[in-house]
């Protein structure tokens, strides 16, 4: 065992890792990359299919971010903002803040509320903290609700700080922390592949396409809404991710449903918290035709596909592309002007973090948001889009697999027993986990939702990588499911 490795064994506890299982081989431990590739300690290269956790936007090593942290480096690496202000974190709020302003051509984009003000954190969890205290503190001295109240999803994930858990609802990672968590509601999600009210037989499609419903779901929204409006208390925001959940197991919206939704939240006063702390930065890709015709006119956020502008937005992971840890979250002005005061009033939002705006993590979210802009950028997630949309149809003729969900430049793959009833595979069987070594096997990382293989390589993966990926998974499924 590489040395690396056995001091990891001794002394490093992974994430959302089974550490019994982690302990019984030797780990993958990579040590360079670039591009669409990584590399580990015995010089094995392999292809990152999952962006190094849905981080990774432009691939490893970009010669333009290296030279953006390198600069700033000449310059400073950190001061606190606690007391203080800086050049490229007040250049990145304005960025953000014309970004997300902005409907990308939509015409539905909706003028209004427009996104004024920037907190910046550390972390996808951290930013839907910040989000959730703005919104409780808004509602309280707003006088629109005396006992704020937050309505989520089911399977909503939103990160791991405690106000973050509480609005989760996956009872895998968060039921053990049930003693920890405030109160919140959940609305059932719309997950036509497993949704009770699809009346469709399984095809060999997105769920999305085939389904045969009336739109239950948004009906027990408005139920919802219509209730706790009726009790003189509304809900203090609707939080959601837009267009896809993402640690609920890729699950997509189908067309409309958000901008339905939206706008059942807005006729009964709940503001709108939008996760794209996954979504956010060309990650759900461009809308398209009917001919599944990818268009040119995009927004770097999901929200805006549907035309919806919440009112709090939080991002982090692909904010600086995927190198340093940095997160924020915009609001309007209204919520900012409602903690303005005289000092000894103590409205001040009495929230922070050490990192606050470091100018590294500034400097790489500016030299992403260029190359997000620029034409290349473009014409590369258009490619992207386009060969994911190309290669994956071919496990269509597993029988493993049961349902094939590409969102833009995401795809969830879920692996079924019996793709004629959707019959999942049981937990004691890591159907997931044994696929993913297998595709690690073949040179091909990424990691499972539960029984989903996930596939969201950076924006620069070449159309031949694609292949390469998608063949590694059909490949694996075969191997160790025997489709």
């Amino acid at each position: 065992m590489h040395p690396l490795a056995k001091l990891d064994h001794l002394h490093l506890w992974h994430p959302f890792t089974q550490m019994r299982d982690w302990l019984k081989r030797e780990p993958l431990v990579l040590v360079g990359g670039r591009g669409a590739l990584l590399r580990d300690v015995h010089g094995r290269e392999y292809l990152d299919a999952n962006s190094s956790i849905w981080t990774n936007l432009h691939g490893h090593r970009h010669p333009r971010i290296n030279a953006a942290i390198r600069s700033q480096l000449d310059r400073i690496a950190h001061s606190s903002a606690l007391g203080f202000a800086n050049e490229p974190a007040s250049l990145l709020a304005a960025r953000l803040v014309k970004a997300a302003n902005s409907g990308g051509g939509n015409p539905a984009a909706p003028p209004a509320p427009q996104l004024g003000k920037v907190f910046f954190s550390d972390n996808g969890s951290t930013a839907l903290e910040v989000a959730l205290k703005l919104a409780y503190e808004f509602a309280r001295r707003s006088g629109h609700c005396p006992k704020p109240r937050f309505l989520s999803l089911e399977g909503a994930y939103h990160g791991d700080t405690v106000g973050a858990v509480s609005l989760g609802h996956i009872d895998l990672f968060h039921q053990s922390y049930a003693g920890l968590l405030f109160k919140t509601d959940k609305v059932m999600a719309p997950y036509c592949y497993r949704c009770p009210f699809n009346r469709a037989q399984p095809e060999r499609a997105d769920a999305r396409d085939y389904r045969v419903c009336r739109w239950e779901c948004l009906g027990i929204i408005a139920r919802r809404f219509e209730t706790r409006k009726r009790s003189g208390n509304p809900y203090a925001a609707f939080v959601f991710e837009p267009l896809v959940q993402g640690a609920a197991g890729i699950v997509p919206q189908p067309k409309g449903w958000l901008r339905q939704a939206a706008e059942m939240a807005r006729a009964h006063g709940a503001p709108l918290i939008a996760d794209e702390v996954m979504t956010g930065f060309g990650r759900t890709g461009f809308p398209c035709d009917a001919r599944s015709r990818p268009s040119q006119e995009t927004s770097l956020f999901a929200s805006h596909a549907e035309g919806v502008q919440p009112d709090f937005l939080a991002l982090a992971k692909g904010l600086t592309g995927g190198y340093l840890p940095m997160a924020a979250t915009l609001t309007t002005p209204a919520v900012f002007d409602a903690f303005l005061g005289e000092y000894e009033e103590f409205k001040t939002f009495f929230h922070g973090h050490t990192f606050t705006a470091n100018q590294l993590g500034a400097a790489a979210a500016l030299a992403s948001l260029d190359l997000l802009e620029s034409g290349p950028s473009l014409r590369a997630r258009l490619r992207l889009q386009q060969s994911l949309r190309e290669a994956l149809p071919g496990l269509w003729s597993l029988p493993n697999v049961g349902d094939i969900r590409q969102i833009g430049l995401v795809a969830g793959v879920e692996l079924v027993r019996d793709w004629r009833k959707r019959k999942p595979f049981e937990p004691v069987e890591r159907s997931g986990i044994r696929v993913c070594e297998a595709m690690a096997r073949r040179g091909v990382l990424t990691r499972p939702v539960g029984n989903v293989i996930v596939l969201m390589p950076p924006y620069c993966t070449t159309p031949a990588q694609v292949r390469t990926m998608v063949a590694a998974l059909a490949e694996a499924v075969s191997e160790e499911l025997g489709g």
